[in-house]
């Protein structure tokens, strides 16, 4: 089996959707040996600033010198982003390997309760973090967190970001639902931090952790004296990284950092896609963020208003369908003269119709128009001096791309898809 070939696998696992519930990657793990066992976690679930938070403290740590496993998703470009070791890409001959074990332990289950592509992913990273003997894992939740497939660990903490809505249509369409499938990561005795301030979604993780005996920090909403330079762009990501902080802070007998460790991390940290400013040799910038979600296009207007507020700005727009696409455009239709709206590289795309009517009310005053290709709009863009390129994480994948910062990799993007999603009993 080649690596294309593998990556072909994995793509044909998306046939089975996904799954809420954990029987499926219990079964796994066991089947795998259980790699679960050999590792310490700590395991991130939120609504936004997951992905931050976990490199935040993926590069507390490794700048501490422990060998950390982080496991994220979705990939930007490639699938090799999803699982690392001290921040390096899993090597493709190791991608290979282990579809080539799992794809035989699958021939243990039954067709009509085949794993999906998560589950699948999921174990092998556990499988792969074990294999290279991780101090300790920085473990993202997929989708919620009660039923999420990553649910099957036992961590040193918790760590829940924010509550904001989102997926509501398996997570739920009350905040207070939200942060229960969130609050499922908790674990019994096991410290939980979370930077919730929604009072009523609050009241919940506190709720659960009362409920667990799970001791629990929570983090200020604008948190001040964070030692040293934080490198990520935006205030929300001092929250972030003052979560981060919270958990090395509680987890300072099992894994001692020092005062110099933090500050290096902090310093050090990088997390493409989010809020990432490119220049290029003319002068130009490029904002890129993958803001999909009410809450993140909020943090993104504020962004940008504090940051760039002379600039004469245009934006690249392109969301999902299943998203909040009205309420976004309404957010971020103000912060530019010039607007394309553009498919985003999936089956569940906006059209750039409908996201076009959305600007134009938004924005009366800018001229709007429809790209059927983000290289069309790359192209028609050319001579502006700050765009701004948002609206979902596949649209940034595709920009850095097209922009000559990742090694194509274009049939890879397409495994972040997946179709309808079931909720079996766990």
């Amino acid at each position: 089996m080649t690596y294309g070939e593998s990556i072909q696998y994995l793509y044909g696992l998306r046939l089975f959707g996904a799954k809420l519930g954990v029987e499926n990657t219990f079964k796994l793990a066991a089947l795998a040996g259980h790699p679960e066992q050999r590792l310490r976690f700590i395991h991130v679930a939120g609504t936004n600033g997951k992905g931050s938070t976990c490199a935040f403290l993926e590069s507390i740590y490794r700048q501490a010198g422990l060998r950390t496993g982080l496991f994220t998703s979705p990939h930007l470009v490639s699938f090799r982003e999803r699982i690392q070791v001290r921040r390096e890409l899993i090597p493709e001959q190791d991608v290979v390997r282990l579809v080539e074990k799992f794809r035989a332990l699958l021939e243990e289950f039954p067709k009509d309760h085949h794993p999906t592509f998560f589950e699948v992913v999921t174990v092998m990273a556990l499988d792969f973090f074990a294999e290279q003997v991780c101090d300790v894992v920085i473990w993202e939740t997929g989708l919620g967190g009660r039923l999420d497939a990553t649910n099957i660990v036992t961590p040193l903490a918790s760590v829940i970001t924010n509550i904001g809505f989102d997926h509501q249509q398996w997570l739920g369409d009350t905040l207070e639902k939200i942060a229960f499938e969130k609050a499922g990561i908790i674990k019994p005795g096991i410290p939980v931090a979370t930077a919730a301030d929604e009072p009523k979604a609050l009241a919940v993780i506190c709720d659960v952790a009362k409920q667990k005996n799970a001791p629990l920090t929570i983090v200020d909403a604008d948190p001040t004296g964070l030692p040293g330079v934080v490198s990520l762009r935006g205030n929300h990501q001092k929250r972030n990284a003052a979560l981060a902080l919270a958990v090395v802070s509680v987890l300072q007998k099992q894994i001692p950092v020092s005062v110099q460790q933090i500050e290096n991390g902090l310093k050090q940290v990088q997390w493409p896609g989010r809020l990432q400013l490119l220049e290029q040799p003319e002068g130009r910038k490029i904002l890129l963020d993958g803001a999909h979600n009410i809450a993140s296009a909020t943090v993104l207007r504020e962004a940008v208003e504090k940051d760039f507020p002379a600039s004469t700005r245009a934006l690249i727009l392109g969301i999902l369908g299943d998203k909040d696409w009205r309420e976004i455009c309404g957010i971020l239709a103000p912060l530019a003269g010039q607007i394309l709206t553009v498919p985003v590289s999936s089956q569940r795309t906006a059209s750039p119709e409908q996201l076009t009517e959305a600007c134009r009310a938004a924005n009366p005053s800018a001229t709007v128009s429809v790209c059927h290709s983000l290289s069309e709009a790359l192209q028609k863009t050319a001579p502006e001096k700050l765009l701004i390129i948002t609206g979902s994480l596949y649209l940034i994948g595709e920009a850095l791309e097209l922009l000559g910062f990742y090694s194509s990799a274009k049939s890879e993007r397409e495994l972040n898809e997946w179709g309808h999603v079931e909720t079996i009993k766990s």
